[in-house]
């Protein structure tokens, strides 16, 4: 129970907690004070602070109360304040990674408070800030870039990148090529420019802080503080540089410039409740005093700030705790610290970094730095529909990218190769640069919605240019699978699922024409795409029709059409209809009865079944199924299939199917 306890603790279930610990309290014969500390700390952060301080009490009664332990305590109150009391807008705790969570890297998942906040578009993920070397994953979400490589997408937590949860990539062992870390992810070079020229300062100084957090960490710290302050010279709001550099002077050892860049933040800010602040609090090494002591009267400078216009002190409140004395009791470091010359006022030079009213970064873009080019599609030349940023940080219209991987797996303006993008087939859109297009340039974003709505609009018309797949004889309501590997069909194909009819024209080859006059139209039940662009779709037919007239449309061919029925007969004529009808069909039987097995075989593998008779021949336009699945299977000739497929007289194609059958009866070998 303690172990979900912690893990509720963690997950910011305080109310869950809090009542673990007191059950494991009330079990107990006598109670123990590092649970009694664990649920004062869950009592706190859910903001009952009445029984906080009673737990806190009791801890102190069974041993004096440690500075460390108050942590939980001192931030719970200066959140509270600030939210109720002073009732300002609620931001991340530092450290906290934000909304998206855990994840970026170290030094980055720091939540800044408001004044520091890029325009909500523009802010990574992660680590909240401006976007630094801005980088799109695989699932359309854009991220800082040392951000983003460590793990997952911060906004829906997929994979960076798509191989990385395929099955066989889970199943197989790893090889030393996927052991090999993945290649560093590319510049997203639209939404890059429009950073450096839309945020020219405050890019630049959060391109210097990410170069300064990067030094941190690899322990060059006088590297690190020298990006931090030039970071500080450009940086248009510079609270919270100002409290990384005091924690990075705190690493360094350097107290005085932290305890004065801490001075300057809670003069300037004495409402926020910033982490730093309360890291100057702790310890800073292992070897030192300073500021281990929460009676210190460093600390209590700092800390007293954030509650002056509470009217009441963090001294007087941890003063009501039994075992926690503010007699104190100054080791030598403490006395040195003393004598620290702690400036009363703001030197001019701080006074400039932090003005009394540090302006909130503007949510808006100046209509002057919008410039409808600067959302251009490179390969259309118009703006942007369904952006796409391709692994090496190109962005194109989805529609324009397809049809250049249809020729070529290779990125239209780079090169680089795309063999990997192209074989996952889901191209999701760039979600800030649409957001972008859709909030600045609403008016041009209408015009290139209507311009598209008017092609697929005539892209969707089944009578007037419709799509014709030059190939094969295809019959109504008999499949037809097909394998497509050419650039011009596989934009067809995806054209023709993109509109909703999912139907094309089947025709043969004709020397003079390109096309025959008679075809039939297909409709698409799945489509399978593999890795190198190529598909196999799954089609059936279902009317015919004739052609009108003979186009072209980007490579492939098309036609005006029309659809042809059968004439209806009654009376006598009907009669004879249905005599000469089930007299065939009972033909056809016996042919196929006749059939060697595997030949039999060999035809139900790729034609299915033989259709039943139908109680009325004429209830189908095109006639019954079953005599359709005969014609497929018949050892004919395309162009006398053909001939057979125009013919508006069921009685006719009844007929000529009849003589075929006779024909190949006699014809087959005894």
């Amino acid at each position: 129970m303690l172990q979900v306890a912690e893990e509720a603790f963690r997950g910011g279930n305080f109310e869950l907690a809090a009542e673990i610990y007191g059950s494991e309290l009330a079990g107990l014969p006598q109670p123990e004070r590092g649970l009694c500390l664990r649920r004062a700390d869950a009592l706190a952060r859910a903001g009952r602070m009445a029984e906080a301080l009673d737990a806190y009490g009791a801890a102190a009664r069974l041993a004096r109360l440690r500075p460390e332990e108050l942590r939980e305590l001192t931030e719970s109150f200066a959140l509270s304040i600030r939210d109720k009391e002073l009732r300002l807008p609620p931001f991340p705790p530092w450290g906290s990674g934000g909304p998206g969570g855990g994840g970026a890297a170290e030094g980055e998942g720091l939540g800044d408070p408001a004044c520091c906040r890029p325009p909500e578009l523009f802010a990574c993920p992660l680590c909240r800030r401006l976007l630094c070397e801005p980088v799109t994953l695989h699932c359309g979400h854009t991220h800082c870039r040392r951000c983003a490589e460590p793990g997952d997408c911060g906004r829906c937590h997929r994979p960076r990148r798509p191989a990385e949860t395929t099955p066989a990539a889970a199943a197989s062992p790893p090889s030393p090529a996927a052991a090999a870390p993945p290649p560093r992810l590319r510049v997203n070079v639209v939404l890059g420019n429009l950073l450096h020229k839309w945020f020219g300062a405050e890019s630049r100084a959060r391109r210097l802080r990410a170069e300064g957090d990067a030094l941190r960490e690899r322990q060059e710290l006088p590297a690190a503080l020298e990006k931090y302050n030039q970071a500080l010279e450009t940086a248009p709001c510079k609270c919270s540089l100002i409290a990384q550099r005091a924690e990075l002077c705190t690493l360094m050892k350097n107290y005085q410039q932290a305890l004065h860049d801490a001075d300057v933040l809670c003069r300037n800010k004495p409402h926020w409740p910033a982490d730093t602040v309360f890291r100057l609090t702790k310890t800073p090494s292992q070897d030192s005093d300073v500021f281990r002591s929460t009676d210190s009267p460093v600390s209590h400078h700092v800390l007293d700030l954030y509650f002056e216009d509470n009217k009441k002190s963090l001294g007087a409140i941890l003063s009501s705790l039994p075992g926690v004395g503010l007699k104190r009791k100054l080791s030598s470091d403490v006395r040195d610290l003393q004598s620290l010359d702690v400036p009363t006022k703001i030197p001019k030079k701080d006074a400039d970094v932090l003005p009394e009213n540090t302006a909130v970064t503007s949510s808006e873009i100046p209509t002057t730095l919008v410039d409808a080019s600067d959302f251009e599609c490179s390969l259309c030349m118009r703006l942007f529909y369904e952006p796409v940023t391709t692994p090496c940080g190109h962005t194109f219209c989805l529609k324009c990218l397809e049809r250049c991987l249809d020729h070529n797996p290779h990125c239209p303006l780079c090169k680089e190769k795309l063999s990997e993008f192209l074989a996952s087939r889901t191209y999701k859109k760039t979600v800030l640069t649409e957001e972008l297009i859709v909030r600045y340039l609403p008016e041009e974003l209408s015009e290139r919605k209507k311009v598209y709505e008017e092609e697929m609009k005539e892209l969707s018309n089944l009578n007037k240019d419709v799509p014709i797949f030059v190939c094969t004889m295809a019959f109504p309501t008999i499949p037809c699978p097909l394998h497509v590997f050419e650039p011009r069909y596989r934009l067809m194909i995806r054209r023709c699922m993109e509109t909703g009819t999912k139907q094309f024209g089947m025709c043969l080859a004709d020397e003079l024409k390109g096309f025959a006059d008679h075809g039939c139209i297909l409709e698409i039940r799945d489509v399978k795409f593999f890795p190198d662009g190529r598909s196999v779709v799954d089609t059936v037919g279902v009317r015919r029709f004739r052609v009108l007239s003979h186009g072209q449309r980007d490579g492939y061919n098309t036609a005006n059409i029309e659809y042809l029925e059968d004439k209806k007969v009654e009376g006598p004529e009907y009669e004879e209809l249905v005599r000469l009808h089930d007299s065939v069909y009972d033909q056809a039987v016996a042919w196929f009865t006749s059939l060697k097995d595997n030949m039999k075989v060999q035809i139900l593998n790729h034609f299915g079944s033989m259709p039943g008779k139908e109680p009325e021949p004429q209830s189908n336009p095109s006639g019954p199924a079953w005599y359709w699945w005969l014609l497929a299977v018949l050892p004919l000739e395309n162009r006398a299939q053909l001939a057979i497929l125009a013919m508006t007289s069921l009685k006719d194609r009844l007929i000529a199917i009849r003589r075929v059958l006779i024909f190949v009866t006699r014809k087959r070998p005894r």
